[in-house]
């Protein structure tokens, strides 16, 4: 064997329990006897990676553990502490002085005749001679490499409306010669009246958004007041009841705490995320404040064009709220039943129970998108109209997780033939000895993967999964990933269709495509993964007393995404019921 062999041809993960063949080549004992068994039908066996044939089954020798095992991967002593900043000097984000040597200080005005930034020392000169005395300062401004022309080296003193740029004076002569061209100040001007109206709509969007959240909060007043009377009436007319029916009032309660739990968490998100509107419009308003004040140009008019389109391409969507949201319903229904006691059965409540979750206390108007829109902000459209579909806040604590957990169960039709599914199909341990499985064709026919019956589309989840053992893969993929093989086409987080975390006793890896992400956490046996589908988040994190970050995917879910396994030798995972 050679010992820089470090993963397994098969598996394409650290070699475990390694054995050799008589061609020399090594795998995992547990992925080469899978591979061979395979082959029992035909007569003839091959190796994996060289294809050398064998007529009779050899008889693999135990070898030597890879030279990456667990203990041997030391980690490395963390580096020594920075030295703590000078903030005279510029940082990454501050513009530095043109003249100071070596390192730069803060620079305090930039000169847009001189084209270049000074820190206090170096600006005295355009304070004391008077052959600086025509020179226009302005506060500091980063990139004055945009304040040049990159053909004619001369500062940006026109704006060619033909070309929709700012150009120097050489410019006119014959790039530009015979183009619509006006001053950098007059261009400002015009533009200036139209970022006026951009503000004067932008104030209008935050009072509609205060409105909508006043009018929310007094809903929430009204609904709470409205459930505590239906709570009252209702335990005031089951007291009056026969202890036969004990067990409906208990129900009816439930019934009730449930829904106005679900509409309160629905008005909270709402809340939450027109909070997140007006802060942003608030933010907005500010920068074009900051815009009309500032006194260069040049950086007003390309700043300008972006804040515009931005704007007007956006529609934010409105909350609406059900006025007739009650649990007026659900009083006249226990009324209804103290009447016809005799006649009432477990149907009925059914049928109480329908009525009252169909009704809907708000939700969100997704609003129409524009017809038109000029056509050089048709670039940036894209861009922000992302911004109507804003993910889902990620929650910090465990119990704001569980607001989106979800039930799922392992779909036998799919699990490899060694894994055993247990607990009612919530537990898969992968085993030596094949189970009784029907024929499939979405069974893996190669690897030890199971998926999850349940599809997950076009909202928020979450599920927690238990493991142990050498170690198991926990992620998602779309449907279409393939069954048959080895292939990495095969293996969920080896593809375009699939993302996984594979958890280890020393270490994580994510994985996606070709890709692949080491990860140094905490071990951790139970695993939080929270999904947010519309959103384009995939998150694993190590489950505890506090809920910490393990790994963050961003993508663009495509289509429905299943949760899947793949399961090492005498390890299991289990999908704990939340």
């Amino acid at each position: 064997m050679s010992f820089d062999q470090e993963n397994c041809y098969l598996c394409k993960e650290y070699l475990r329990d390694p054995v050799s063949i008589p061609c020399g080549h090594v795998f995992c004992s547990i992925c080469l006897k899978t591979y061979w068994d395979h082959a029992e039908s035909t007569g003839s066996y091959l190796c994996p990676e060289c294809r050398v044939t064998y007529n009779k089954r050899p008889t693999p020798r135990r070898s030597g553990g890879s030279r990456y095992s667990t203990t041997q991967r030391n980690s490395e002593p963390a580096p020594p502490a920075p030295p703590s900043p000078d903030y005279n000097y510029a940082g990454p984000q501050d513009v530095g002085c043109d003249i100071c040597v070596g390192k730069k200080h803060k620079a305090i005005k930039t000169c847009l005749m001189c084209l270049a930034s000074y820190c206090e020392k170096h600006l005295k000169p355009h304070f004391e001679s008077a052959t600086f005395k025509r020179h226009k300062l302005v506060d500091e401004i980063g990139h004055l490499d945009r304040q040049i022309c990159p053909q004619h080296q001369k500062g940006l003193e026109l704006f060619c409306r033909t070309d929709q740029m700012c150009i120097c004076v050489l410019c006119t002569v014959k790039e530009h010669k015979g183009h619509d061209m006006v001053s950098a100040e007059q261009e400002r001007s015009e533009e200036q009246q139209r970022l006026g109206a951009t503000q004067a709509e932008i104030q209008e969007k935050i009072h509609d958004r205060l409105k909508q959240m006043e009018e929310l909060k007094h809903a929430v007043d009204a609904l709470k007041n409205s459930a505590q009377r239906a709570l009252q009436e209702c335990e005031k007319m089951f007291s009056d009841m026969m202890r036969s029916i004990e067990r409906m009032q208990q129900e009816m309660a439930k019934l009730i705490s449930s829904n106005k739990r679900a509409a309160l968490n629905n008005a909270e998100g709402h809340m939450e995320r027109l909070s997140n509107e007006i802060d942003d419009l608030k933010r907005r308003d500010n920068e074009i404040t900051q815009l009309s004040r500032t006194e260069d140009h040049i950086h007003f008019i390309q700043s300008y064009h972006m804040l515009i389109a931005q704007t007007e391409a956006e529609e934010l969507p409105s909350v609406t709220v059900n006025p007739y949201f009650t649990f007026g319903p659900v009083t006249k229904a226990v009324s209804e039943m103290k009447q016809h006691m005799n006649e009432f059965s477990n149907d009925e409540l059914v049928k109480v129970a329908t009525t009252v979750n169909k009704m809907t206390f708000c939700q969100l108007d997704e609003p129409k998108k524009r017809k038109s829109i000029k056509g050089e902000e048709a670039v940036v459209f894209k861009e922000a109209a992302m911004y109507k579909s804003v993910p889902v806040q990620e929650p910090q604590y465990r119990e704001e997780f569980m607001r989106y957990a979800c039930q799922l169960t392992l779909d036998s039709n799919t699990a490899y033939r060694q894994l055993y599914l247990s607990r009612g199909n919530r537990k898969a341990t992968l085993k030596r000895d094949p189970q009784n499985y029907g024929n499939s064709s979405a069974r893996f026919d190669s690897l030890p993967q199971v998926l999850c019956k349940e599809p997950l589309f076009g909202g928020t989840y979450y599920w927690e999964v238990d493991w142990s053992g050498e170690g198991a893969a926990i992620g998602v993929t779309y449907k279409g990933i393939k069954r048959i093989g080895y292939g990495d086409s095969c293996r969920i987080g080896y593809n375009r269709k699939s993302w996984s975390l594979f958890c280890s006793d020393s270490s994580y890896s994510a994985r996606h495509n070709k890709e692949q992400i080491d990860i140094k956490a905490p071990y951790s046996s139970r695993i939080g993964v929270f999904l947010d589908h519309n959103g384009g988040t995939l998150a694993f994190y190590a489950v505890g007393d506090t809920m910490s970050l393990i790994h963050r995917f961003n993508a663009s879910f495509a289509e429905a995404v299943y949760p899947g396994f793949w399961v090492w030798y005498e390890s299991a995972i289990t999908i704990v019921q939340v």
